[in-house]
């Protein structure tokens, strides 16, 4: 009797244990892009990953060099398929075939890569886009499917298509009122359903800070999860922050169209921490926090209890990204472009954020403006286009970290991500007579502005490797900057023109 009551005792303590253990085992989720200049090596990012419990990672496109890094690294992957691609992919099933085969099919077999997603396409009804992918959208996804179906894939590589949360919309301005745009109604309800027959999720990007940022008037206490904004009420819910309102808007919208258990994935949220005045790295700090404290307690939301898995964006910087949107667009990472930490997080279980290992960089030498130089000099003007061009200026938009710098500090700014863009070759720090290099950091003391030293890319393995990522032979740098200039000189005009209006002033 004893024996057995000894047994019954320690069946139960191991199960409370053990429920324990599983309650305090958690895993993020991110987002990995590769819009750089100078990429960090695909291994110590992964590494990166892994260090700091990310156990699931969103690629934009199927890049050789990541996902050979995120074989047998027990990191699940959802690789994406880019919105240019879905006219071919819709058109063709054979296409959809040959894809599949060379970027899914190839690195589960042959580099232990798990593959549990593809995302087909990127915000693909995105209002600015104006209907380009709308027609595509849906044919791309059944013959991705196809092609899974035909590889042997389809029970465990589950196809999806993250949308913007511009797809829904609310005409009571509640979450209860919510429904899917008019103007794409039968084509979200096809590709749902589509979704739903093949157990496959939902994936939807949901950003709080572009709410905030665009609308002078949205309450900001909204936009964090601290409780101390005023509740939306809706009916018997109160909802006291926007990410909930916003998913939940989502829920209603599937419930109204009877798909309201179709497991949705938040494939994108974050903050960013420069560009705007919104985005700096206190919001970005008290926002992430608020998310990963939610991942951690797996917390729903008040129409659905069960958490959504979500993939935090970013997780490194991408200076070559495409500004279109606003200069923040190149600042959402929870690290630096280097891999360094910007601010603390704390990730549970007394963790808290690691940056990367083994980072190599170029010498401690800076480009900025000459003593001698003269701030009215009439070479000034094209010197700073020149630089801002190609390098990432972002910071010295208005209400950004180094926004507030004078005439000569703008211009030292800019000279120096120019210098450094080009791997400190010496002719880089020709601007008319105006600049000069320095071994004195010329980072402005107790400030938030930080004048960069780049990656040294000759001293990383990986710095010639080329990718394949279509079903057309398309060879892409992973790391020469010379590769990557090009996605630098972009429609930049508005977007200038104000820089050098800070930048004269």
């Amino acid at each position: 009797m004893g024996f057995q009551r000894f047994t019954m005792f320690f069946l139960l303590a191991l199960i409370i244990l053990s429920q324990g253990l599983v309650k305090g085992t958690h895993g993020f989720a991110c987002n990995w892009g590769l819009r750089s200049t100078h990429l960090l090596p695909p291994k110590i990012v992964v590494k990166l990953m892994k260090d700091n419990g990310f156990k699931q990672v969103k690629l934009f496109e199927a890049d050789a060099g990541a996902l050979k890094a995120l074989g047998n690294s027990g990191i699940q992957v959802m690789v994406g398929i880019p919105n240019d691609m879905l006219e071919s992919l819709a058109s063709n099933v054979n296409a959809a075939i040959a894809w599949v085969n060379q970027n899914v099919s190839n690195y589960i077999s042959k580099n232990g890569v798990d593959i549990r997603y593809v995302a087909v396409g990127n915000e693909a009804f995105l209002k600015t886009y104006n209907g380009r992918f709308v027609n595509a959208t849906f044919p791309a996804i059944q013959n991705i499917q196809a092609a899974l179906i035909k590889a042997g894939l389809d029970r465990k590589v589950k196809v999806t298509t993250p949308l913007n949360a511009d797809v829904y919309q609310s005409d009571s301005g509640l979450p209860s009122g919510g429904n899917f745009r008019p103007d794409i109604q039968d084509q979200m309800i096809s590709i749902i359903k589509f979704l739903y027959q093949n157990a496959a999720p939902l994936t939807f990007n949901i950003y709080p800070f572009l709410s905030l940022d665009a609308d002078p008037n949205f309450p900001k206490e909204f936009a964090f999860f601290d409780g101390s904004a005023d509740p939306v009420v809706d009916g018997s819910i109160s909802y006291t922050n926007v990410l909930d309102a916003n998913f939940d808007t989502l829920i209603s919208a599937l419930e109204k169209n009877g798909f309201g258990s179709i497991p949705v994935i938040i494939g994108e949220v974050g903050w960013p921490t420069d560009g705007t005045a919104n985005a700096n790295k206190k919001n970005a700090q008290r926002f992430n926090q608020g998310l990963i404290d939610r991942i951690i307690k797996r917390q729903g939301t008040p129409k659905r209890s069960t958490p959504p898995d979500i993939y935090v964006f970013g997780f490194i910087d991408e200076a070559a990204k495409s500004i279109e949107p606003g200069p923040f667009e190149r600042h959402w990472g929870i690290f630096n472009f280097d891999g360094s930490i910007k601010y603390p997080l704390n990730l549970g279980g007394g963790k808290s954020l690691v940056a990367a290992k083994g980072v190599n960089y170029l010498p401690k030498k800076w480009c900025v403006m000459s003593d001698q130089a003269n701030v009215m000099d009439p070479g000034l003007a094209d010197s700073l286009s020149k630089a801002c061009t190609y390098a990432d200026c972002t910071s010295l938009s208005p209400g950004s970290s180094c926004s507030g710098l004078d005439t000569k500090g703008n211009a030292s700014y800019a000279f120096n991500m120019y210098y450094q863009n080009m791997d400190q070759k010496k002719d880089a720090c020709q601007f008319n007579g105006l600049s000069v290099i320095t071994s004195t950091n010329p980072s402005p003391p107790q400030s938030t502005c930080h004048f960069e030293i780049m990656i040294d890319l000759s001293k990383h393995e990986n710095k010639s490797t080329t990718t394949t990522t279509t079903t057309t032979t398309t060879t892409t740098s992973l790391a020469a900057p010379k590769m990557k200039m090009h996605s630098m000189v972009m429609p930049l005009s508005t977007f200038m023109f104000t820089i050098m209006l800070s930048l004269c002033m």
